[in-house]
Parts: C-alpha cells; sequence; structure tokens
C-alpha cells in the first residue's frame, strides 16, 4: 500500500528539512546538509509515488550519513 504525501513531509521534517517555497501542491524542502531542494508534489491525502518515496530515502539518508 502507498504511503501519502503527507507521511513523506513528516519524514523530512523529522530529519531537519524544512519548507522553502510552496506552489499550488508542490512543495520544496531544504536542508543544509543536502544539495539543492527536494520537491514533493501532490495534495497531502494524496499517495506519493513510488519515485517520491525513493528520493525522500534517499534524501534522509544523504544528510545523516553526510
Amino acid at each position: 500500500m502507498p504511503r501519502k504525501v503527507r507521511e513523506l513531509i513528516s519524514d523530512l521534517s523529522r530529519a531537519g528539512f524544512t519548507l522553502d517555497r510552496q506552489a499550488g501542491s508542490h512543495r520544496q524542502f531544504k536542508h543544509a546538509r543536502f544539495p539543492g531542494t527536494l520537491t514533493v508534489s501532490g495534495n497531502e491525502g494524496s499517495d506519493a509515488k513510488r519515485y517520491q518515496e525513493k528520493q525522500v530515502q534517499a534524501a534522509i539518508a544523504h544528510v545523516q550519513n553526510g
């Protein structure tokens, strides 16, 4: 069962990412140890796409492993 977009946002927040800007359903997150921004799109109650889940996992691993 796919995770919800709100769960991905929560994971990013717990990892120290902050919301940089939002345009509609597209949210861009920043972190001091992550190059650039990470975009998460979709309404909070929508099912997350598999590529979004992988991007979020990779970004969190990047900032935790340095």
